[in-house]
């Protein structure tokens, strides 16, 4: 062992020595055997200011005998105890000693860290000071030590060994184990039910949004399924259904547009109730197609609306104002005329957003369809008010009682049978219990008190916008609440206008639009979103204000649920899948969200619909450029095409169609489709023959047959068997009889046959003739 070794061990253990006599005598001062001395004496540098001792200490316990003296009452400290400065007390000898048997012959870097850690360890043991009006406390405030009372901070704890810890380390998770079982036990089985619509193609995004898993984790699952998509990409509602089930979600089926919220907007309404005045009730008709909404329209506005509609069915949301005398007042109706075809959804249900009243119209003689039942969706979904008007009575061969029915399945029950349902049998043509209509119109209005306050400024809804190539963008909006006035500053997402101009029916300008009113504005600088909520606001900063601190700022219509959308089947036929092309304008937003919703009910398993360009107003050249460049159709709906338009399309053969009927639209566009479709084909089998004899010639063999069923015909496809097994397909290229050339050999005659590719007849062989029958073609 080496000097400085030995040195070192000697150093180390002096040190361990003193530090454990230091130890001792701390503790003997708070021992409890032993009685009190003439100073109570802590060894703290820190706090000698706060020491205090007695005056005329005296024993006041014998603890040792568990008896204390009662001859002499207890001492009050307070009048006892004088300052340590005073009496020069010094509590720093131990200290003192500490310093004086430590050892300087030798220091080195281990030894300093040393030293430092137990300087530590002693300013750590200091900070627990025992405070004097804590240690002689208990609770019936008698003066004496008690081990309750001991402040037992001071006392070293004891390391805990990493066994120790690791052991501590399992009974946490254990225990945090059993606490989530145990909540997880009390959470209700409905908390843990998850439900989710998906009823339309959905991308990546929106996707991981509804289910609340990270969009990584969605495409790496369909990654390793086989299926390659991005965050954007649309996927389809088989692969969206299927990541669902993955995560447990349950997908259900829902009639209504889950794209647009089914609960009722409204604009915030604060009113004085001094200033309220009664307002007009807003009444939307909803029906399926052709069951006869516009004609009794017709019926109650005495016009004739039917013969003003292309192809007979309304394809837009209009609105027409009456007045009807009910018990000596003259009240006045507001009426929302909705389309019944299932590509117009987003527009019946921004009616039901806006509406008091819904008027559901239903055909005597057809009952209900897909459409009648969304309605009813609607109504009990946002609990609105409504009359069922069975339509078309005057038919021969109706039964009204077996609608009536149909609509106790849906919780529609007339009054008559003990509901509380409105249900009235009305003739649009006969103009049969029209005024019994409006009556009750009139009485349900009455007993829902609308109300609204004039005085505000103006909220509502935007019901429709379109773009007018004269007057610029048009927002047609409900005023719920306040007044429109020309000049206002109108906010309405994240774009805002002054208000130029206010035009109410039948093209009547005016300067005011009161609550309820339906009007057209002229003023945005760009169009709106149909179905966002309007705000009028005081003046230009406010309006910049609000729209710079939008959030939610979206695209008017979105089409990548048609733009590049993964398939079941576009996947195993990625190298097949084709596209269509298409540029479309339309004059409002209603219509083009009717056409893209009809679009995406197209299959597209084998062709795929692309929009490169949807936008509003009339085509343009540019439109027929960008046509010509990447190869697409310009479909028009509602807008006009000059001639000079015209003309330049023809010169970059470009193929321009416009509409004025969304079927024709939609036919059109399913045709151009088809035509994109690969012909497919079914095997006719015609004729079965067998092999007797070879001949080879020249040009190579032939073989003698007889047919055994059917017939031969020159040019069918052939199916060549030798033990039962094909070998190979060809066509019948020649065909003799005898020496002649023939068309056709039937059953039971022998020929001849020669195929150009192929010459390894044998005898035995079986050939089965068939033709190709093309197939219809479908997507």
């Amino acid at each position: 062992m080496s000097i400085f070794t030995y040195f070192l061990f000697i150093i180390i253990f002096i040190w361990y020595f003193n530090m454990i006599n230091n130890y001792k005598k701390q503790y003997k001062q708070f021992n409890l055997y032993q009685p009190f001395s003439d100073h109570i004496v802590c060894n703290q540098d820190e706090y000698i200011d706060s020491l205090l001792t007695l005056k005329q200490p005296q024993i006041i316990s014998n603890i040792n005998n568990n008896i204390i003296s009662a001859d002499k009452p207890l001492i009050n400290l307070e009048n006892n105890l004088i300052d340590v400065k005073e009496n020069n007390i010094n509590t720093n000898n131990s200290s003192k000693f500490d310093k004086k048997n430590k050892s300087n012959l030798y220091t080195e870097d281990i030894l300093e860290i040393k030293k430092k850690k137990n300087k530590l360890q002693k300013k750590n043991r200091k900070q627990n000071v025992i405070e004097g009006d804590n240690v002689f406390r208990n609770n019936n405030s008698n003066l004496f030590l008690n081990e309750d009372n001991l402040n037992h901070d001071i006392i070293k704890v004891p390391k805990v060994t990493k066994h120790k810890k690791k052991l501590q380390n399992k009974i946490e998770i254990i225990e945090d184990t059993q606490i989530k079982v145990e909540i997880q036990e009390n959470i209700p089985d409905n908390f843990l039910h998850k439900e989710i619509v998906i009823n339309s193609p959905i991308t990546i995004q929106e996707l991981s949004s509804k289910l609340k898993i990270p969009e990584a984790e969605i495409i790496t699952y369909l990654f390793l399924k086989g299926i390659s998509v991005t965050v954007n990409q649309m996927i389809d509602i088989a692969i969206a259904k299927e990541v669902a089930v993955k995560y447990d979600f349950i997908v259900k089926k829902n009639i209504t547009n889950e794209g647009i919220n089914s609960t009722k907007l409204s604009p915030k309404i604060v009113n004085d109730n001094n200033k309220l005045i009664k307002r007009p009730p807003i009444i939307t008709i909803l029906g399926h197609v052709d069951h006869g909404k516009t004609t009794l329209l017709d019926s109650i506005l005495k016009t004739n609306l039917v013969t003003q509609e292309f192809g007979g069915i309304t394809q837009a949301i209009a609105n027409y104002e009456i007045e009807f005398l009910y018990e000596k007042i003259l009240h006045k109706l507001i009426f929302l005329d909705t389309p019944g075809h299932q590509a117009f959804s987003s527009i019946r249900m921004r009616g039901t957003q806006v509406t008091d009243l819904i008027v559901l119209v239903v055909a005597a003689d057809d009952g209900l369809k897909p459409q009648t039942i969304e309605s009813i969706q609607y109504i009990f979904e946002q609990k609105l008010p409504y009359i069922v008007v069975i339509n078309k009575i005057d038919k021969l061969g109706i039964n009204t009682l077996k609608v009536r029915e149909d609509l106790a399945e849906y919780n529609i029950i007339d009054a008559s049978w003990g509901g509380d349902a409105i249900i009235i049998e009305v003739s649009a043509l006969k103009r049969q219990n029209i005024d019994l209509l409006l009556s009750n119109i009139c009485l349900l209005s009455d007993l829902q008190d609308l109300k609204a306050d004039p005085d505000q400024l103006a909220s509502g809804t935007i019901i429709e916008t379109y773009l007018d190539i004269q007057r610029g963008p048009i927002a047609i909006l409900v005023v719920q609440n306040g007044s429109l006035k020309i000049g206002d500053f109108i906010v309405s997402g994240n774009l805002y206008g002054k208000v130029k101009n206010i035009i109410a029916n039948h093209g009547i300008k005016q300067k005011i639009a009161s609550p309820s009113s339906i009007v057209e504005v002229l003023g945005f600088s760009s169009l709106p979103k149909a179905g966002d909520i309007f705000h009028v606001v005081h003046n230009k900063k406010s309006a910049e204000y609000k729209i710079n601190h939008f959030e939610n700022s979206k695209q008017i219509i979105q089409i990548n649920n048609l733009n590049n959308r993964v398939t079941l089947d576009s996947i195993h036929n990625q190298g097949s899948l084709k596209s269509l092309n298409l540029i479309l304008k339309t004059d409002a937003q209603g219509s083009s969200e009717a056409i893209v919703n009809a679009f995406n009910n197209i299959s597209q398993a084998k062709v795929q619909i692309n929009i490169l360009q949807l936008s509003f107003g009339n085509i343009s050249n540019k439109d027929i450029e960008l046509a010509s460049t990447s190869k697409s159709i310009i479909l028009g709906f509602n807008v006009n095409i000059s001639s000079q338009a015209n003309d330049f399309a023809k010169k970059l053969n470009v193929v321009l169609q416009t509409f004025n009927i969304i079927y024709n639209l939609i036919d059109f566009v399913i045709l151009n489709m088809l035509n994109l479709v690969e012909p497919e084909y079914d095997q006719l089998m015609i004729g079965k023959a067998i092999v007797q004899t070879v001949f080879y010639i020249n040009k190579g063999s032939v073989a003698g047959c007889k047919v055994i069923e059917g017939k031969l015909t020159k040019g069918a496809f052939l199916n060549i068997y030798r033990n039962s097994k094909i070998i190979y397909n060809s066509t019948l290229n020649s065909l003799k009889r005898v020496k002649d050339d023939v068309n056709e050999v039937i059953e039971s005659n022998e020929c001849g046959i020669m195929c150009y590719d192929y010459n390894l007849w044998n005898t035995g062989d079986i050939i089965e003739a068939y033709e190709l029958k093309e197939k219809e073609k479908v997507l």
